[in-house]
């Protein structure tokens, strides 16, 4: 993804409501380029979309994110779902190099945000292997002041037990936390622990949407 033209960053003066900026990581910071990665390895049609079935559009794949099962155990149960696909399985999910990556803007964003007074944290369902394998996709993470990959603390988005982790970690009030997700669901959990959520769209309608949290107070 190109960088986006720069919207001017919202400063954070001292009566501004929100101080605590929340980030989920995949299509919003970085990609989960799913689709792309199993195409890299020359597959039929015909298997890519077995193969996805199987792993990332099942049920099963939020148990690699929440990592209360071994890998081998998450493996077991993709391939329950299609037996015929494990050499695939096991080929592309073993280790998952590229899998993830960055967006062009996500580190400077994250710069510009703290230069501007905010605190930054995220919020990711995330599997183990993604975050050691595409550890050179997720370069902004150093530049935050923390968070949670659901690895982590075996909860996922949505169960609210995740938000209040986060929230307890950090001491952090909801009411002064904003959190940018692109799923819906998660972004609805969120405004029910008290965090404003917004569903993000793009870097342009997120600092809008932070601008007027801000006038709000």
């Amino acid at each position: 993804m190109t960088v986006q033209n720069c919207v001017p960053i919202v400063g954070m003066e001292e009566n501004n409501m929100i101080k605590n900026i929340i980030f989920d990581i995949g299509n919003v910071l970085a990609g989960f380029a799913w689709k792309e990665y199993f195409a890299g390895f020359g597959y039929e049609d015909a298997v890519l979309e077995r193969l996805a079935k199987a792993t990332t559009l099942s049920a099963q794949w939020a148990e690699f994110d929440r990592a209360v099962l071994s890998d081998e155990e998450v493996f077991q149960l993709f391939i329950t779902n299609d037996p015929e696909m494990e050499p695939y399985i096991r080929e592309t999910l073993t280790h998952v190099p590229g899998l993830v990556s960055t967006f062009d803007y996500a580190i400077p964003w994250v710069q510009e945000l703290k230069a501007n007074g905010y605190n930054v944290y995220y919020l990711s369902n995330f599997p183990r292997t993604a975050r050691t394998d595409c550890d050179d996709a997720l370069g902004f993470v150093q530049y935050m002041d923390g968070g949670i990959f659901s690895f982590d603390v075996n909860l996922i988005k949505p169960d609210a037990a995740i938000y209040h982790a986060l929230l307890e970690r950090y001491q952090l009030n909801p009411d002064e936390c904003v959190f940018f997700d692109d799923v819906e669901k998660n972004v609805k959990a969120a405004c029910e622990v008290g965090i404003h959520g917004v569903l993000f769209e793009n870097k342009k309608q997120a600092m809008e949407e932070l601008g007027r949290l801000n006038k709000e107070k």
